[in-house]
């Protein structure tokens, strides 16, 4: 019996020391997504890309715009190519754990040439590495202009629907 119990002793040990045991910790999270935005802000095209997982996306601000990682690469590298890409400067983050600790969501406001833009995420801790596995970026509008707002989409095909209510 006393063979057994150390037996199973060992191994459980062996698997716990095979599985992670990192957290994501929210300061990780800021400085792992100042680091991506100042990727791009400095066309460092392969470390832009490397914090993207194989299987992430990218959602842009325009409706066609939902991008696996090689789509994105292959929008993006013209970009990156002429020296810089974008410079969005992030500010006002707040970011959430999963209980399990190997998940977190954020989003963010961001200074970009669109003006004030909004970009929420969600990374997971990949063999102890941070990874974007989803990322959305969206262009924000104070309420009190959305009227405005809708008399300029109107000219997009896209939104042709809102003309047949009139």
């Amino acid at each position: 019996m006393r063979i057994l119990s150390l037996l199973l002793l060992s191994v459980s040990l062996i698997l716990g020391a095979c599985q992670s045991t990192q957290n994501i910790d929210p300061v990780q999270v800021h400085q792992f997504m100042d680091e991506w935005h100042a990727n791009a802000a400095n066309a460092e095209l392969d470390p832009f890309f490397n914090k993207i997982d194989s299987d992430g996306f990218y959602l842009g601000t325009q409706h066609d715009e939902i991008w696996t990682k090689a789509e994105f690469y292959a929008f993006s590298k013209p970009f990156f190519d002429r020296g810089r890409a974008w410079s969005f400067k992030p500010y006002d983050r707040n970011v959430h754990l999963s209980g399990s600790g190997d998940i977190a969501w954020f989003d963010e406001k961001l200074e970009t040439w669109m003006g004030v833009c909004r970009g929420s995420g969600i990374l997971e801790l990949v063999n102890d590495e941070l990874k974007i596995k989803h990322y959305n970026l969206s262009v924000t509008i104070a309420n009190d202009l959305v009227q405005d707002f809708i008399e300029v989409i109107k000219r997009d095909p896209i939104n042709e629907f809102l003309s047949k209510d009139e």
